[in-house]
C-alpha cells in the first residue's frame, strides 16, 4: 500500500495564493521564493481562499490590461492546485470554534475571514501563511502566534 500523502504544513491565505498565481502581484517574487523552499512540506487552500483568488482575478482593475473569464480564473486555480503537495482543507467547524480559537478577540467585520482562515489552519494542524501582520491580533499570546501563523515579508 502506498504511503499516505503528508498533511499540509501551511494554509495559504488569499493574498499569498493570489501572489503565487499572478506574476504582476507585488509579492509574487517573494511568494515564489517561499514556495520553492517550502511547498514540498505540504501546502493548502480552502474554499475561502480559492473563491478569493477567482473573485480578485475577475476584477478588471486587478487583471490590468487583460480581462479574464471565470473559466480562465478557474483554470489558473486548477493549474496551481494540481501541485502534488497541495491539500484542500475543509471548513468543517462553526462560529463557536472560531470564537474559542481567537483568544485575542474579534473586534470588527474585517477580521471575520481572517478568523475563519486561522481556525481552518489550526483545525487541520497547520499554520496560516500570510503577508498580513494584523492577523496576529486574533491570538492573545506570542506563543500562539508562533505556533499558528507563518508571516511572510515582502
Amino acid at each position: 500500500m502506498p504511503a499516505a500523502a503528508p498533511a499540509a504544513k501551511y494554509l495559504l491565505d488569499a493574498n499569498a495564493l493570489i501572489a503565487l498565481c499572478w506574476p504582476h502581484h507585488q509579492h509574487h517574487k517573494s511568494m515564489h521564493v517561499w514556495f520553492g523552499r517550502n511547498a514540498a512540506q505540504g501546502w493548502a487552500t480552502c474554499a475561502l481562499t480559492q473563491a478569493a483568488l477567482v473573485r480578485i482575478s475577475l476584477q478588471p482593475a486587478f487583471a490590468a490590461a487583460q480581462s479574464i473569464s471565470f473559466q480562465d480564473a478557474a483554470q489558473l486555480l486548477a493549474h496551481n492546485t494540481a501541485h502534488p503537495a497541495h491539500h484542500l482543507l475543509a471548513l468543517n467547524f462553526g462560529s463557536d470554534a472560531v470564537a474559542q480559537l481567537c483568544t485575542g478577540g474579534i473586534w470588527g467585520h474585517r477580521q471575520i475571514t481572517d478568523a475563519w482562515l486561522l481556525t481552518t489552519a489550526v483545525t487541520h494542524g497547520c499554520k496560516l501563511l500570510t503577508f498580513d501582520q494584523g492577523i496576529g491580533a486574533l491570538l492573545a499570546t506570542q506563543q500562539e502566534r508562533e505556533r499558528s501563523i507563518a508571516l511572510l515579508t515582502a
